[in-house]
C-alpha cells in the first residue's frame, strides 16, 4: 500500500500516526480485465483509490456508452449512487487487470471526523474531480470531436487503456467515425 501512502501524502500534511490509521481502514482488491466493480442496480458503498489498471463506467441501455475512465493514480466512487444511497446506473469494468485499495463509506466517515487531515483529503480530491468533470463538459461542448481525440493523445498511455469501441463511445461516436478521424489524422 506504499503507493497509496505515498498518494495521500502527496495530497495533505498527515502524521505517521494519523496516515497508520487511514491506511488501516483500506482493503485490496483485484479485478481480472473484464470483470465488474459494481454493477448496474447494486448500490455503491465504497471509495476507491486504483493503483494499477484501468476502468471504465459505461452506461448500458440499448447501445454501451463509456461514460468515464479512471487511470492509475486517481481516487474515485460512483457518488451518484453512494452519497443519496441509490441503485447506480452504471457498470464499473476492468478494463486491463487492476489493483484497487477501497475504503466504505463509514469508515471514510469516521476518519473525517477523527483526522483533520483526511477531511482535507476529502475537500481537495472532490474538488479536483469536480474540475475534471467540468473540463470534460466544457471539451464536448466547444471542441470537435478531432480535437478531443486529440487531447486524449495527450494523455500518456491512455490510448492503450481503452478499446476503438470504448473510446468512440466515449467521444459518443461510431467506431466507423473515429476510424475516419484517425486515418484523417495520419
Amino acid at each position: 500500500m506504499q503507493d497509496l501512502k505515498s498518494y495521500i501524502a502527496s495530497k495533505v500534511s498527515v502524521n505517521e500516526d494519523d496516515l497508520h490509521t487511514i491506511i488501516s481502514k483500506f482493503h485490496n482488491k483485484s479485478l481480472r480485465k473484464g470483470e465488474l466493480l459494481l454493477k448496474r442496480g447494486q448500490v455503491a458503498t465504497n471509495y476507491y483509490y486504483l493503483a494499477k489498471g484501468a476502468l471504465r463506467f459505461y452506461y448500458d441501455q440499448e447501445q454501451e456508452l463509456t461514460a468515464w475512465i479512471v487511470q492509475p493514480g486517481e481516487f474515485f466512487t460512483e457518488i451518484s449512487s453512494l452519497n443519496p444511497e441509490l441503485p447506480t446506473r452504471f457498470n464499473i469494468e476492468a478494463v486491463e487487470n487492476a489493483e484497487l485499495y477501497s475504503i466504505n463509506k463509514r469508515d471514510m466517515e469516521i476518519l473525517y471526523q477523527a483526522i483533520p487531515a483526511w477531511q482535507e483529503f476529502g475537500r481537495k480530491t472532490w474538488e479536483a474531480m469536480a474540475i475534471r468533470m467540468i473540463d470534460e463538459i466544457i471539451r464536448f461542448q466547444t471542441m470537435s470531436v478531432e480535437e478531443r481525440y486529440l487531447e486524449f493523445l495527450k494523455k500518456p498511455g491512455f490510448m492503450q487503456l481503452v478499446s476503438v469501441k470504448q473510446l468512440a463511445s466515449y467521444l459518443g461516436i461510431t467506431p466507423n467515425a473515429l476510424s475516419r478521424i484517425r486515418k484523417n489524422l495520419r
